[in-house]
């Protein structure tokens, strides 16, 4: 089991609703969907998933009324994910309902990319200028055998696009070692000749099927010792060293950033600002914690009010959990029960 560290203080952060541990939330990561298109090794585990029925996956005007309470309490990101948020009919509607009302959102999308392309100019339009794409491999074959899917053109055709419409990329790579470590000198060079931030993120033991093993874990100060081996990596200012949970890197000559995160070998849960909401209406406040807060009945009786909502949202992040402390007593090759495309990201 690879050891977690504690050592990071508490800091709370300049806004948002408080917990008990003194971090301030201000971004939501909300999944509009727990279905994919993909079928990622690290994710499903052989045979056809089961996804929620229609009727149990919030609809549209109900995520609307939750971003609205949210927004209300101080939160001023916004994570749209899945499974694959683009799989959802009429997602653009969604995001134009959203920014909308809330001209001043930082709405933002995390998506395989694999159905993007000719919906990005539609969303800078709309004012989305952030993108984060998921991508583990740049070799065709490898893509088809991790993903299931022969689909890596429709990924770099629609990363082109968000570079051709000046759309902000982060590329997010599983780090898989024996699989896609080999990748690193492409990767690496792909942020040196791209301005985009190409972030490795440590394979996290989620959901009872996955795959996750000590073998395969490629811890990120490893991946960081390799790239250094491969470019100049020169230190950022100050406010562009940390990007969320990313520790960012610039590359001497290059147009990109290169990005480590480390839920598993270097925990950043002193900076956890974020809560989850799944596309059943579930309110999860801590990715490791399988504690969920139902919101689906509340938003569907008429006699509950968005106070009564908000009043559930802040009690239940007053409990938020340390993740690092349920990562300690992680059971066998799992620290949650559910796969990832269920919780949303």
């Amino acid at each position: 089991m690879t050891k977690t560290t504690s050592a990071t203080p508490l800091v709370p952060a300049a806004q948002g609703v408080a917990d008990a541990h003194g971090r301030s939330v201000n971004y939501l990561r909300f999944s509009v969907t727990d279905r994919c298109n993909l079928r990622c090794l690290y994710c499903w585990s052989g045979g056809e998933p089961q996804f929620l029925r229609h009727d149990n996956i919030l609809s549209y005007e109900e995520m609307i009324r939750l971003v609205d309470i949210a927004v209300d309490m101080g939160i001023s990101k916004v994570r749209l994910t899945g499974g694959e948020p683009f799989v959802r009919k009429n997602l653009l509607h969604l995001i134009g309902q959203l920014l909308n009302r809330h001209p001043a959102l930082d709405l933002r999308i995390t998506t395989n990319a694999t159905m993007l392309s000719g919906k990005i100019r539609p969303l800078r339009d709309m004012g989305v200028r952030h993108l984060n794409i998921s991508l583990d491999t740049f070799d065709r074959a490898k893509f088809q055998h991790i993903t299931g899917r022969d689909m890596l053109r429709n990924v770099t055709r629609a990363i082109d696009e968000c570079l051709e419409e000046g759309m902000r990329v982060k590329l997010n790579a599983v780090a898989l070692r024996g699989i896609n470590d080999d990748e690193l000198p492409v990767f690496v060079n792909f942020a040196r000749h791209n301005p985009v931030d190409v972030r490795f993120i440590e394979f996290m033991p989620m959901g009872q099927c996955n795959r996750w093993t000590q073998d395969n874990f490629w811890a990120a100060a490893d991946i960081l010792e390799s790239a250094r081996s491969l470019a100049t990596l020169t230190t950022l200012a100050p406010g562009e060293r940390r990007a969320g949970p990313a520790r960012l890197y610039g590359i001497e000559g290059g147009l990109g950033r290169l990005g480590f995160i480390s839920p598993m070998s270097n925990h950043f849960c002193a900076e956890c600002n974020r809560l989850r909401i799944t596309s059943d209406g579930k309110l999860r406040t801590c990715l490791f914690s399988d504690k969920e807060y139902r919101l689906r009945p509340l938003l569907r009786n008429p006699k509950i009010s968005p106070a009564q909502i908000r009043r559930v949202l802040e009690t239940a992040n007053r409990s938020k959990p340390l993740g690092y402390k349920l990562l300690q007593h992680m059971r066998e090759h799992t620290v949650a029960d559910k796969r990832m495309n269920a919780i949303g990201g």
